[in-house]
């Protein structure tokens, strides 16, 4: 079961106009907690995007060089490498 993590934040002068405006009847949230959630819920999106891009670079890297620099391993000598780690 999910965790539940209550949060007290204090925004203050611009912050706090920046936060009253994107909430209530003019704004795009109901309220606050609305608010902070989907501003977490789109940075969690951000890092998982950059974690995969990051990932599918070095995977673009690895697939772009050549054959010669792989070396070719059986199943017996890998498990041995593994064992000796």
């Amino acid at each position: 079961m999910a965790r539940s993590l209550n949060l007290n934040v204090r925004v203050t002068g611009p912050l706090s106009e920046f936060v009253s405006a994107k909430v209530g009847d003019d704004g795009a949230y109901e309220n606050v907690s609305e608010y902070v959630r989907d501003l977490i819920r789109r940075d969690k999106d951000r890092t998982d995007r950059e974690a995969f891009d990051r990932l599918k670079a070095e995977l673009t890297r690895a697939f772009a060089a050549p054959d010669s620099n792989y070396e070719q391993l059986d199943a017996d000598t890998v498990i041995a490498r593994n064992r000796r780690r």
